[in-house]
């Protein structure tokens, strides 16, 4: 390829030029969501950067197997070793299956990643549905002698590791700061050391999702997942593996012993992370309680919110950064993201009406390799996103009566828009949104109505809402914390 794309590789903290193993196929994992609740903008980051990267790599010619998996068993509380996974706990409170959580926020999970128009996967493979192929990896490790059993649980001998291995390459921790920093928790005492990390969790009586294992009746450790997807799908060896910089450390790290301790290879050439979105300073998740779900944004219900924002803006607001960078929410942020957006789509709408001239000094394809440029420079978007404005006021300009554009200019200038700001960006008009998000607005205003009608014991009021809707072709379902509906 004429054009060299470098690539920030965590591993050796530098920028390399992206040379695939086995080229032009390239070999792209990303860590997924656990899926217990709803999607929020710490979930629109890495699916937005890794969207991005993969339309990216595409459109310079090659052949992409994206695979990016979903978390729906053996993710424990605080990413310990002890504790409940995170899926049954929800499905304990809300007494359901803990597949029933699981579908519920997958299913929430791929409607907001439509709505931002992130790409689906090549494949999008489930831990549960991948437990024969974690237990084989534990074998491996075992028969490697770099893991061992106790009562039932198997755990990762990072001591043993580390002795002939770099258990902190990606992360630049050492041992010695490990045990520092380990917590007492519960099961602590079975560990031979306080950083080994479990492959395999004996469950407790009380525990609904195990799995037969030559060890006990159990589930597998929340690491263990991605190095035997990636392995199955991508080969022992593979180009990228992404994901968020929360994951560094030690899910990633861990994927690097296991994959190492079974197969004698490093598993990855090229580890990319993205920042995290913060607020106030502080990173936005779930284990911090400070979140905005993407349905929040949509409909603009949340307290931190002075109004609704549409999937684009979002995605918008998360290209103008670059994605190695942290984002700190703000309205004030996104009403710019917003206005920068229309701006934009304004220009694109303004260029079929511009009366062509015969000749013109613009040098389009400038701005084309401004952009290439920036894209080969560790995927900047915000520097292609600056380079899309030039061209923005460009067209501007020759709206005025300003500049002159030529008819080979017009369509340089639709071709430069085409394939910057829909193909690679993944931008749409904003009215692409607009009639889907009108009727989901209206749709939770009609429920929110329908639930403090209830709260009030207004049944006649909410028992006609419910019928009224029925005969227009939508379903209401009661759930014991939230309504929802669906199209019979």
């Amino acid at each position: 390829m004429e054009n060299k794309l470098f690539v920030y590789n965590t591993l050796k903290r530098k920028k390399e030029i992206f040379e695939p193993i086995n080229p032009p196929f390239v070999g792209l994992y990303v860590c997924g969501p656990t899926v217990y609740g709803d999607p929020h903008l710490g979930h629109a980051r890495p699916a937005i950067t890794f969207d991005l990267i993969f339309r990216y790599l595409t459109n310079l010619g090659y052949k992409v197997r994206y695979v990016r998996n979903i978390t729906d068993v053996g993710h424990l509380e605080n990413d310990a070793d002890e504790g409940e996974d995170k899926i049954e706990k929800k499905a304990r409170l809300e007494q359901l299956e803990p597949m029933e959580i699981a579908q519920y926020y997958s299913d929430r999970y791929y409607k907001a990643m439509e709505l931002l128009n992130v790409k689906r996967p090549s494949i999008e493979p489930r831990a549960s549905g991948h437990i024969i192929e974690q237990i084989n990896f534990i074998k491996k490790i075992i028969n490697a002698g770099f893991a061992y059993e106790v009562n039932g649980n198997v755990y990762f001998n990072v001591d043993k590791y580390s002795k002939t291995h770099n258990y902190g390459i990606l992360s630049g921790r050492k041992i010695d700061e490990l045990v520092a920093n380990t917590r007492e928790l519960e099961g602590q005492e079975e560990k031979k050391h306080p950083a080994d990390f479990a492959l395999w969790k004996k469950a407790t009586p009380e525990h609904i999702m195990r799995w037969t294992s030559p060890w006990s009746d159990g589930f597998p450790g929340w690491h263990l997942e991605c190095s035997a997807m990636s392995s199955k799908y991508l080969g022992e060896q593979f180009d990228i593996h992404g994901g968020g910089l929360d994951l560094l450390f030690p899910h990633h790290e861990s994927e690097i012993a296991q994959s190492v301790a079974a197969t004698g290879i490093s598993p990855v050439k090229y580890w990319l992370h993205n920042n995290m979105v913060t607020i106030n300073g502080q990173k936005m998740g779930k284990s911090l309680n400070n979140f905005i779900t993407l349905n929040e944004f949509f409909t603009g219900k949340h307290p931190l919110l002075n109004k609704a924002y549409s999937p684009m803006t979002i995605r918008f607001f998360m290209l103008q950064a670059h994605y190695r960078s942290t984002i700190d929410f703000s309205n004030e942020a996104l009403q710019s993201a917003e206005k920068g957006l229309k701006k934009l789509m304004q220009a694109i709408d303004t260029l079929p009406k511009i009366i062509p001239t015969e000749s013109s000094n613009i040098n389009i394809s400038q701005i084309e390799k401004s952009c290439q440029d920036a894209m080969n420079d560790d995927f900047n978007s915000p520097i292609v996103i600056a380079n899309l404005f030039e061209a923005v006021k460009i067209v501007n300009a020759a709206n005025d009566g300003k500049e002159k554009l030529t008819s080979n200019n017009v369509k340089e200038l639709k071709d430069l828009f085409n394939k910057w700001v829909f193909e690679i960006l993944g931008l749409l008009p904003d009215n692409s949104f607009n009639e889907k998000q009108i009727i989901e607005n209206l749709m939770n205003i009609i429920l929110t109505i329908r639930t403090e009608a209830r709260s009030k014991k207004d049944w006649e009021t909410s028992d006609k809402i419910r019928d009224e809707l029925a005969k227009i072709g939508i379903k209401v379902k009661d759930g014991k914390d939230n309504i929802t509906w669906e199209l019979n």
